[in-house]
């Protein structure tokens, strides 16, 4: 007796149809994942060097693929903590980074962790925009840093799940932010030279200069200025959901000295630099005042020079990263 062909394949195809269909209801029902946070998948890896790899992540809720820096050990041993480093005001995609001019990688050398460098996120707030931008596209970077860059990381390194997070000038303030939208799963947080608030008036003032900045309507991200988004997404408001984490602050005085190194050399971070740093001082001060109001342990560390450079902030890497070793097992 000879089979149908035309009928197997009928009953093949159905069955995958239905078990597509079943994966599909199970990704967008089951609670806390969602269709994006299953797909996003590393579409490729360029190894640099022993140390370093270039790891490009599809995300699904840009619809884009972001390429991060990921270092670690030679070997890339199993079981070691990870730190997040979010990049300044471009993005990194503007060639200015810890990864090329803030020393991460002779400082993170023969350090047992994996250090995450996302690329991406310009004059983004590095935040989940409400509608697209003009100018500035898509951003959903909590989306991205919350909920799908880490899981892939863990996987691809077999990491320990311990986790630390840090941004610096622009994404300072979105750092402690993030950590406290998703606090189960941060471990510390280091906030370098910017500005926590978000809806005070130097915050407002802060978040739609950077946004501007850039070219995007700052509207577009959290609505109107100083309405209940921005409130949500205030770090010196919403503090007492860091309480338990490893916390880390700092900021310069905006007068250049010998942390600063040769300004030339490191830049002033941008013209402007020791207006900047002054700014990030009163911002992270209002932060440090706040944690203090709580009773919540942190580091706070105010320099007597220090004018937005590179200088500054590899040697806030240095100081705070006993702390952040310690919090993530490294």
């Amino acid at each position: 007796m000879h089979s149908d062909p035309h009928r197997h394949r009928r009953r093949i195809y159905w069955r995958t149809t239905l078990v597509t269909i079943v994966v599909a209801l199970i990704a967008t029902l089951a609670p806390g994942l969602s269709p994006a946070d299953a797909a996003a998948r590393i579409v490729g890896v360029k190894r640099i060097s022993a140390q370093v790899d270039l790891v490009s992540v599809y995300s699904p809720s840009m619809r884009r693929v972001v390429r991060n820096h990921v270092l670690h050990p030679a070997g890339a041993p199993s079981g070691l903590g990870s730190f997040y480093m979010l990049p300044g005001a471009g993005g990194a995609e503007d060639g200015i980074s810890w990864f090329n001019n803030g020393g991460a990688r002779q400082f993170f050398a023969g350090k047992r962790v994996n250090v995450v460098l996302p690329i991406g996120g310009k004059f983004s707030m590095w935040t989940d925009w409400n509608v697209p931008d003009p100018v500035l596209g898509r951003n959903r970077w909590q989306t991205y840093i919350n909920r799908e860059l880490p899981p892939v990381i863990d996987a691809a390194y077999s990491t320990s799940g311990a986790k630390a997070l840090s941004g610096v000038s622009m994404t300072a303030g979105p750092a402690l932010d993030l950590v406290e939208q998703s606090p189960s799963q941060w471990r510390a947080v280091a906030a370098y030279s910017g500005c926590p608030g978000a809806s005070d008036p130097l915050g407002l003032v802060a978040n739609t200069a950077i946004v501007t900045r850039g070219g995007g309507n700052v509207a577009n991200m959290w609505g109107a200025p100083g309405g209940p988004q921005w409130r949500r997404h205030d770090a010196v408001l919403n503090a007492d959901k860091l309480r338990g984490k490893a916390i880390y602050l700092s900021a310069g005085s905006g007068v250049a000295g010998p942390v600063d190194g040769s300004v030339l050399r490191n830049g002033s971070g941008f013209i402007g630099g020791n207006v900047m740093e002054r700014v990030a001082l009163s911002c992270t001060t209002n932060m440090s005042n706040r944690l203090n109001s709580l009773r919540i342990p942190h580091r706070f560390v105010h320099r007597p020079d220090g004018v937005h450079t590179w200088g500054l902030f590899r040697a806030d890497l240095g100081n705070s990263w006993p702390m952040i070793a310690r919090a993530i097992g490294a």
